[in-house]
């Protein structure tokens, strides 16, 4: 988990949480010692990791022919799948 100081620029903003997930996390704060906004920043580096990943994936494939859901299923009920 990655700790701000006060040299580390930051910015401010405003979330409004679901009340159940706020508790959640403030419960999860004081568990493991670290701040919301803390917790809140690691969760969306790693979805922005994940959205990077399955971007990449979509670039490698882009080059791959198309394959239309009515080709899918006549191939299925051909192979006698379905």
């Amino acid at each position: 988990m990655m700790v701000y100081n006060m040299k580390t620029k930051v910015k401010k903003s405003t979330i409004y949480f679901d009340p159940q997930i706020h508790k959640a996390l403030r419960l999860k704060s004081a568990e493991i010692d670290s701040s919301v906004s803390d917790i809140v920043n690691e969760a969306i580096r790693i979805v922005f990791a994940e959205d990077a990943e399955d971007m990449a994936a979509f670039a490698e494939r882009a080059h791959e022919p198309n394959l239309s859901f009515e080709k899918a299923l006549k191939d299925l009920r051909k192979r006698g799948k379905i």
